[in-house]
């Protein structure tokens, strides 16, 4: 990571030795090569793992720092999660992946959003929950957020939460990743710039937010950089084609009627990580198709 100037440019915090990526999971669930299958990528080779494990009690504090962040996170939105899920569902099962900062020199304004301890010597800023799944191959991101969500702008850490998520695929040699956002949620423009994005349900009623999109994309590290230069995904436009129908976020009549067409099976369709990112949360969006 530190040879790729586009990221450095922008994400300057990732050169500091005072942060590191993360992995809380339990010994039998260490990953054996972490990077192998995205080897071509250099972004994350070179870094020290900071390994938790969450049956020792001594790692209880860390824990407890993430479920800080979660629900910071999504309190508002009736959405944090459980205790018993994060152990029974997600750590168990999987593992979270993030970056965490050196507690000694955590900034004023993350100790007053934090909680930390002098007597941690790390504090996580970031979780991305993966969890792997019967398809060989394939896995759940299950939940993903970091302390930019609660922090003023100037004192965010630039794509936190990208380099988040893409660290958890990069370390668990991820080829198929299924996942699940609300169609007005912002984590829609991030989400899709890890892979062509299907679209598994356009209406799914029976999550607490029928509004929500399920995913699946093949895990492509070539379209990673976009985030970060802006520059249109040529390569989807080469493979996939407009169907001739849009999707409208907003419309629960037409999310359901998408659904009804994917159900039948006239599809496949997906969607351009480069559309969404020029496009307001509540404008259309093209479906496309593959061209072969």
């Amino acid at each position: 990571m530190r040879n790729t100037s586009e990221i450095l440019n922008k994400a300057s915090w990732i050169k500091s030795d005072d942060i590191c990526p993360y992995v809380y999971v339990r010994t039998e669930n260490h990953i054996i090569h972490p990077g192998s299958r995205h080897s071509q990528l250099d972004w994350f080779k070179d870094y020290p793992i900071l390994y938790k494990n969450p049956l020792e009690l001594k790692e209880l504090e860390f824990a407890e720092q993430i479920y800080h962040i979660e629900h910071r996170a999504f309190g508002p939105s009736n959405m944090a999660m459980p205790r018993w899920v994060f152990y029974d569902c997600a750590v168990m099962p999987g593992f979270v992946a993030g970056f965490a900062m050196r507690s000694s020199v955590l900034p004023e304004s993350l100790k007053k959003n934090l909680r930390w301890s002098k007597d941690s010597e790390w504090t996580p800023l970031s979780l991305f929950i993966i969890i792997p799944t019967m398809a060989k191959g394939e896995w759940v991101a299950h939940n993903l957020c970091s302390v930019n969500s609660f922090l003023e702008k100037e004192e965010q850490l630039y794509a936190l939460g990208f380099l988040s998520k893409a660290f958890g695929l990069w370390y668990a040699n991820v080829e198929t990743c299924i996942g699940m956002t609300q169609w007005l949620s912002p984590a829609r423009k991030l989400h899709s710039h890890y892979g062509p994005m299907e679209v598994l349900s356009s209406y799914s009623p029976v999550h607490s937010h029928a509004k929500t999109l399920t995913y699946r994309l093949k895990v492509n590290t070539n379209c990673w950089l976009q985030f970060f230069t802006k520059e249109p995904d040529l390569e989807f436009l080469e493979l996939y084609r407009p169907s001739g129908l849009m999707v409208e976020p907003k419309n629960e009549s037409n999310l359901i009627s998408i659904h009804h067409n994917i159900e039948k099976g006239t599809g496949p369709y997906f969607l351009s990580a480069t559309e969404i990112a020029q496009k307001n949360l509540d404008e259309s969006l093209t479906l496309y198709v593959p061209k072969t």
